[in-house]
């Protein structure tokens, strides 16, 4: 019944994409920081090109702000035949109101009338291990799962998501930039969750809990649902800075993307 059931749910990719990107002017003043290029191609077609070959994928939205839509728009012609992306304008036109990242993906939910399983991912990472055996894992399993990149900088972790892990790791709390962080994982921005995310993103935030407030989406997901880490020895390229943007140019100009070093943990 468990398979029967699975594989009557659609399986979708969620982008998000609808930040300014202001700490990275004037390179994005008038180009969406997911379409500069990096060694010769987008920031943004590195994850795609992953995902289009996620087994059972019904396609890819990708949701962005009223400024960088026709560019979105114009980006996608280049996968005509190759994978259906959707893509979705937000109507925000400044930084100063923009929805977060837990809004916007709110906002691709409620377009999406059918219960679906999504992978949600920002698309200006380019995440150097391939994606497709946590695709697999997530595919067939009833769980939602965030990844961990193993971390023992506590400079680095100040910075991101960190999680308490418990028995055969599931994620107990969720703690954003913490000040003392409690383990060693990273936790960037690619989630795998079940159809039930939509209630819980509706509940976070008729509860007031949005972006700008120290409270965490994963956070209060875990502390209702069951919520899996799987654990990564891997790097990744944040494009958030100038400084960032250049190293992920220079390095990948001159290296493969996929480490050869990258394992996982109990996968």
């Amino acid at each position: 019944m468990f398979f029967t059931v699975i594989r009557r749910l659609l399986l979708f990719a969620i982008l998000l994409c609808a930040g300014f990107a202001t700490r990275l002017y004037p390179l994005t003043r008038d180009c969406p920081k997911h379409l500069l290029p990096v060694a010769g191609k987008p920031v943004i077609d590195y994850l795609v090109e992953q995902i289009v070959d996620f087994k059972d994928l019904s396609g890819i939205h990708v949701v962005t702000n009223a400024i960088f839509f026709d560019r979105f728009e114009d980006w996608k012609k280049k996968w005509s035949g190759k994978v259906d992306i959707t893509i979705h304008n937000n109507g925000i036109t400044s930084n100063d109101n923009r929805l977060g990242p837990s809004g916007d993906l709110q906002f691709v939910l409620k377009r999406n009338h059918r219960p679906s399983r999504v992978m949600v991912a920002a698309a200006d990472n380019i995440f150097r291990f391939r994606l497709e055996p946590l695709w697999e894992r997530f595919r067939t399993s009833q769980n939602h799962y965030i990844i961990g990149l193993s971390e023992s900088n506590k400079e680095v972790l100040r910075k991101t998501g960190v999680p308490v892990i418990g028995e055969n790791d599931r994620v107990l709390r969720l703690f954003e930039k913490p000040e003392n962080p409690v383990a060693p994982w990273a936790v960037p921005q690619l989630y795998f969750f079940q159809p039930s995310v939509r209630q819980r993103m509706d509940e976070f935030h008729r509860n007031g809990l949005r972006r700008g407030e120290k409270e965490h989406f994963l956070d209060y997901l875990c502390q209702i649902e069951p919520l899996y880490i799987f654990k990564i020895h891997g790097t990744r390229f944040d494009i958030g800075t100038v400084n960032s943007y250049q190293a992920a140019d220079i390095c990948l100009q001159k290296e493969p993307v996929y480490e050869e070093s990258y394992h996982f943990e109990h996968l």
